[in-house]
């Protein structure tokens, strides 16, 4: 080949080696954002089968320091989204409930075992040089500690917020108290005084009656769940900020998030009777407070609790009954008072208010003569908003909630099968993980080699140091 051939075939052929490596060059500079752009940073698409790609909170470990009720609801959720939780017991002991309310002799109560599913249990005495060593490796190794002791409680351990921090500066310290920083901030509360505290028994009961609080736990469950979500805030936060924060929950204020809708009629009474209440309609003169309302609707369409067909002998045989307005003429007809609809004084929901307890004495009449299920399945096939008052035996024996994982029967190695609440929030690519609560200390030794990583042989010491075991009682003189 010609000198000159050879040169230009060189330069051509180095010219397109250039231009690959220019485009390799620029598709790699390109790659990252078409990326970013396609996903919005997150990870590509599971290709596994829905409910097969792990659980929401899969590789999150839980340092559950909390006991009795409110702390208990927040920590077993996160076990039940699939978060590790180790929860911390004195040995010996253990949390105050696995004896409070016991139905089966020498078996953990009911009261333990549905608060505290899906959890591995550690006995550790705090007050040990070597319990303190134990906690302080358990602090290093998990995404959050909850606890619910009294005020001041976790500081006295030593486990104050800038001891944890310093042995781990991205864990999550979460808290539930009775109250928030205020003059009560030092009170211990429980259940009922979180109620009471919290506006619900000033606005719950008749309002000849006194206040009243309500069987649904709304101080410590519904605080406890309050915090979770906290918790979960915190968490995503952290893969940005890479470190830890405090959350508290205060049950005055969950109490009060959960009862706005009174602390909204208090405001809308600076401007007029409210007149949704029965009482407006009975001519009864409104307060300076949110007046307690019975069995008036919280919302904007009257509502009442009927007696239905055996209520004599059945104290759940009743439906609550809505007259929301664009069921009024379907209603009528059914109730037999079909000229209400063109009465002017019945015809709008106005002039209805003044009339209500006549207007639902009238349909009493007629829910008199069905079941509550009957009523429930005439009326929503007319969309007319009505539902059953369900006993807890109902809800227990209902097979719905049986298949869908909100009630969930587990076995326990002492007590025998038992019923339990399953997780309340169903997603559908993370299936819950309902297991039976924890023996006391059952997984001490487990936590103590896999998680904490010590020896066999350390565990021995450990366990003849006396740090995660019962003192010897000592022993009873005998009588003379």
């Amino acid at each position: 080949m010609a000198p000159r051939k050879k040169a230009a075939k060189a330069k051509t052929k180095t010219a397109a080696k250039e231009s690959a490596r220019k485009a390799v060059k620029l598709k790699a500079a390109k790659k990252p954002a078409a990326k970013a752009a396609a996903s919005n940073g997150l990870p590509r698409p599971s290709s596994k089968p829905w409910g097969q790609a792990g659980r929401a909170l899969d590789g999150v470990r839980i340092l559950d320091f909390t006991h009795v009720q409110s702390g208990p609801t927040c920590t077993q959720l996160l076990a039940y989204m699939g978060a590790d939780v180790i929860k911390v017991e004195r040995p010996g002991v253990g949390d105050i409930t696995r004896g409070q309310l016991r139905d089966v002799k020498g078996a953990d109560s009911l009261y333990f075992t549905m608060l505290n599913g899906s959890k591995r249990s550690i006995t550790i005495d705090s007050k040990h040089p070597k319990g303190k060593e134990i906690l302080d490796r358990l602090v290093k190794t998990c995404d959050v500690l909850v606890e619910n002791f009294a005020p001041g409680a976790l500081d006295r351990m030593g486990l104050t917020f800038e001891h944890i921090h310093k042995l781990n500066p991205r864990i999550i310290v979460a808290s539930v108290k009775g109250f928030g920083p205020g003059p009560y901030e030092d009170c211990k509360v429980y259940e009922n005084v979180a109620q009471c505290a919290g506006g619900s028994a000033s606005t719950t009961g008749f309002r000849d009656g006194p206040p009243l609080v309500t069987a649904a736990q709304i101080g410590d469950s519904g605080t406890g769940l309050h915090l979770a979500l906290g918790i979960v805030s915190a968490l995503y936060q952290r893969l940005r900020t890479g470190r830890g924060q405090r959350v508290l929950c205060a049950m005055q204020d969950g109490v009060l998030n959960l009862a706005r809708v009174k602390l909204r009629d208090q405001q809308r009474l600076q401007h007029g009777p409210l007149t949704e209440y029965s009482q407006y309609g009975e001519g009864i003169p409104f307060g300076k407070a949110t007046p307690r309302a019975g069995n008036d609707s919280g919302g904007g369409q009257p509502g009442w609790i009927l007696k239905c067909k055996g209520w004599e002998d059945d104290p759940d045989a009743y439906v609550y009954f809505i007259t929301q307005a664009p069921a009024w003429g379907a209603i009528c007809d059914l109730v037999g008072k079909p000229e209400w609809k063109n009465d002017p004084d019945f015809a709008t929901p106005p002039a209805r208010l003044p009339r209500l307890r006549h207007i639902f004495d009238a349909i009493e009449q007629w829910t008199l003569t069905k079941t509550k299920f009957e009523v429930m399945e005439i009326c929503n096939k007319l969309d007319i908003p009505v539902g059953p008052i369900l006993s807890m035996k109902e809800l227990a024996e209902e097979p719905s909630l049986r298949a869908t994982g909100t009630v969930v029967e587990v076995d326990h190695p002492t007590r025998g099968p038992y019923l339990t609440v399953g997780n309340p929030i169903k997603l559908s690519d993370s299936p819950a993980d309902v297991r039976r609560s924890p023996l006391l200390g059952e997984h001490t030794d487990e936590i103590l080699c896999q998680v904490l990583g010590y020896s066999a042989p350390e565990i021995v010491e450990i366990k003849a140091s006396g740090a995660i075991t019962a003192p010897d009682k000592p022993a009873k003189a005998e009588a003379a």
